[in-house]
């Protein structure tokens, strides 16, 4: 567990069970935003969307990029004009929450931890889930610890879950793991992931990003032919910029040292390496044609969820966001 737990700390550094069940009631603020990003892919919606629990809804005119395999050829037959089938996914669906608290997690300068946004942001998709009566299943890992948990429907799936939750961020992250071995806890939670997705379901990534394997677009591309995909990236404000020039005492809890902030070069080096990891994760996901959205610890939770939400060929990124 992590060290000078209290409830000073709770909400900082680590985050209580109690805190994100009262979470709850914020999450049913969601659905008051049509088309927004949890409004838009939970539940029961119209969708060309293919995979399981699908049925038939009705069929409309023939429109550019609709797949030839659900053409309504009887239809298409009687009016003498090219018709669609569109399909309408069954309420239960499965939500798989992919949740990173690696050591890299356990940093923050602004609000709380980022490990501490990721378990508000996953406990928040899983009371919204939960309220539209879909089935929760998680795949939390760090640089000690993988847990999977299956799908589920119900109160008490979505309390056991919101319980790993807050475990996961009271750990006392190995500040001494070298990167080759975060890269393999990443590694291995990307493939396990693979294996339990079933066809179907929505997919949300919630992580840092940093030390992850090549595989990871991989695993999007096998991943988003058939689920729906949203990449969550959460980043604190000190990793885009280095702060005013100076000299800065830091500490990971076990060791200190000096920085010097003063030298242009180093600050600019700085700022590109956030940049061009963001970029990426960008390109990454336009790609795969999967959801990205960025989430800082200073930014208001909920109405950030409810913004970046539209598929890349409906708006630009926000990549340039921060």
């Amino acid at each position: 567990m992590y060290p000078n737990q209290s409830d000073h700390n709770d909400g900082l550094i680590f985050i209580s069970q109690s805190k994100l069940i009262g979470l709850q009631r914020e999450a049913g603020l969601l659905k008051q935003q049509p088309g927004k990003i949890i409004s838009r892919l939970s539940g029961n919606y119209l969708s060309s969307f293919k995979g399981r629990g699908m049925e038939f809804d009705e069929a409309r005119p023939y429109q550019p990029g609709d797949d030839i395999r659900n053409m309504d050829w009887r239809v298409t037959a009687r009016t003498n004009k090219p018709y669609s089938k569109m399909f309408r996914e069954e309420r239960e669906r499965p939500i798989l929450l992919w949740v990173d608290f690696r050591a890299s997690m356990f940093f923050g300068t602004k609000q709380c931890f980022k490990s501490v946004l990721a378990s508000k942001v996953a406990a928040l998709l899983a009371w919204k889930g939960s309220q539209q009566g879909d089935r929760l299943g998680g795949l939390f890992f760090s640089d000690q610890v993988h847990r999977e948990l299956r799908p589920a429907r119900g109160k008490s799936a979505t309390l056991h879950l919101i319980k790993q939750l807050s475990e996961f961020s009271q750990q006392n992250p190995s500040m001494t793991s070298l990167t080759a071995q975060s890269e393999n806890k990443a590694g291995h939670a990307l493939r396990r992931l693979a294996h339990v997705a079933h066809p179907g379901s929505l997919i949300y990534m919630i992580s840092d990003f940093r030390h992850i394997p090549r595989q990871l677009e991989s695993t999007l591309n096998r991943l988003s032919r058939h689920n729906e995909l949203v990449l969550l990236h959460v980043y604190d404000p000190l990793e885009t910029e280095l702060p005013p020039n100076g000299f800065y005492r830091v500490t990971d809890g076990q060791s200190e040292t000096d920085i010097n902030t003063s030298v242009q070069s180093k600050r600019d080096q700085y700022r590109d390496r956030f940049v061009k990891h963001r970029q990426a994760l960008v390109q990454l996901c336009k790609k795969n044609k999967v959801r990205f959205l960025t989430i800082s610890t200073h930014q208001p939770l909920l109405q950030t969820l409810m913004q970046g939400n539209k598929p890349f060929s409906q708006e630009k990124s926000n990549e340039s966001s921060g």
